[in-house]
């Protein structure tokens, strides 16, 4: 087919959600924000006093490519715009409460337009932290075009044709799209939210190339898309065996302390000490440069980690010495009082640097979190939890090397500079689940 006859069909392919006239196709739940028409637009009023408001579709959808423009007044609050998005009219005292996957319109200072965040049910899936470059792609007080690919279990998203975020979800195979006005303080009241040229596609999908250095969220457990899998991620974990893994201590996997049932390697619970029972687990392969991710979920009070630049050399009876992202619950362990400057919660570099405290990245004990590891072939290491940026630093920098100093490594001769190490799950005597395992060597 010739580029002409190409457009010709892409065009014919499509179908307007909106007339420009009427709210037709269209109904308005949850809050009192007001809905109207306004010069070919939809007008969304912001309102203080009501919760978030939604004009949705009275159809509902499955695979489909939607685009529309969207315009804010304001960088005070945020809109999104909702796929396959479902309602529980009980709530919020019988005016219902939306929810489902949003792709988020941020004109803030946080810039996270384009990301993914699931209204009402399980907070962020995808925040800008994972796409740094693609913060700058929204204009404020401009309308700005928005394209969503929810093709099978995929989602992605563009800004003004700039590729933001990418999940991949088993949740919802159809449901409704949705327009938000934000609930907001008294002052932003009467501002506008815009919304035109909305339009989608339902047959014949074709979707477009995404960059393959964009990081995926994949909500399947122990899985590889052909996406990742192109882009040279790997499984260190198939959620059946212990194939890639084995003792810190000997060349076997341990007898016992640890077990891999249903999709998960759980260290199991003993006395509360480090490698007191199956003791760590390290991969059988040794990595330099990567990006790492791994869920895992605690149980009250737990302690646990994960290592990278494990060598072994130091010989520890404990548990074995290595760059460490903490695992813990910083509420009922003790260990969260310990250490400098709260340097020993969750997802910080364990007694060197303490992690962002934002609490939107944190999920209750108990639920699954998201860790991930990025080290840069330039020694600049990055930790993230649930794709929120915690903490950065340079390994062999003057600034790590004093951190190091006054730490509990201080007596270890180049902590945490070797060359290439092991990655190791850590054995603290707590029940402790992983799943979700991969890895990219970035070379």
């Amino acid at each position: 087919m010739d580029a002409v006859a190409q457009n010709k069909t892409t065009k014919e392919n499509w179908t307007n959600l909106f007339d420009g006239k009427s709210l037709k196709g269209w109904k308005a739940v949850g809050g009192k924000a007001p809905y109207s028409v306004e010069n070919g637009a939809i007008v969304g009023r912001m309102t203080k006093g009501t919760p978030n408001s939604f004009l949705i579709t009275e159809k509902e959808y499955a695979d489909f490519i939607l685009e529309l423009e969207i315009k804010l007044e304001g960088d005070k609050t945020n809109s999104g715009v909702q796929v396959r998005s479902h309602i529980d009219p009980q709530a919020n005292n019988g005016q219902g409460r939306v929810y489902g996957r949003q792709v988020e319109i941020d004109p803030t200072s946080r810039a996270w337009t384009g990301g993914i965040y699931d209204e009402a049910r399980r907070n962020w899936l995808y925040p800008l932290d994972l796409n740094e470059k693609a913060k700058t792609a929204y204009i404020a007080e401009q309308y700005n075009h928005i394209r969503i690919e929810s093709i099978g279990n995929e989602l992605k998203t563009w800004i003004n044709d700039v590729p933001v975020a990418y999940v991949i979800d088993t949740l919802d195979a159809s449901g409704f799209i949705g327009l938000q006005v934000h609930s907001i303080p008294a002052d932003l009241d009467g501002k506008k939210v815009y919304f035109k040229n909305i339009k989608i596609q339902t047959s014949n999908l074709k979707p477009k190339e995404f960059p393959k250095d964009i990081y995926v969220v994949n909500l399947t457990p122990n899985t590889l898309s052909s996406f990742e899998q192109n882009a040279g991620y790997k499984l260190l974990f198939d959620g059946k065996t212990s194939q890639n893994w084995r003792s810190a201590y000997h060349y076997q996997f341990p007898t016992k302390g640890w077990e891999i049932k249903d999709g998960i390697i759980k260290v199991l619970k003993s006395d509360g000490g480090e490698s007191t029972n199956g003791g760590d687990i390290i991969t059988k392969e040794q990595f330099s440069a990567f990006d790492l991710s791994f869920d895992f979920k605690l149980t009250e009070g737990a302690n646990s980690g994960v290592k990278y630049f494990v060598t072994l050399k130091e010989e520890t009876k404990g548990s074995a010495i290595g760059l460490e992202y903490q695992l813990l619950d910083d509420v009922k362990h003790p260990d969260a009082k310990m250490g400098r400057d709260g340097n020993r919660t969750l997802a910080s570099l364990y007694d060197l640097i303490t992690s962002n405290k934002d609490g939107r990245a944190r999920r209750p004990i108990g639920e699954w979190n998201r860790g991930r590891i990025v080290v840069e072939k330039d020694n600049t290491v990055t930790y993230y939890l649930n794709g929120i940026k915690m903490l950065s630093f340079v390994r062999g920098s003057k600034e790590f090397r004093d951190l190091v100093a006054i730490s509990k490594y201080k007596d270890w001769d180049k902590f945490g500079e070797a060359e290439k190490g092991h990655i190791l799950l850590q054995d603290h005597g707590d029940e402790v689940s992983f799943r979700s395992i991969k890895i990219k060597e970035l070379k």
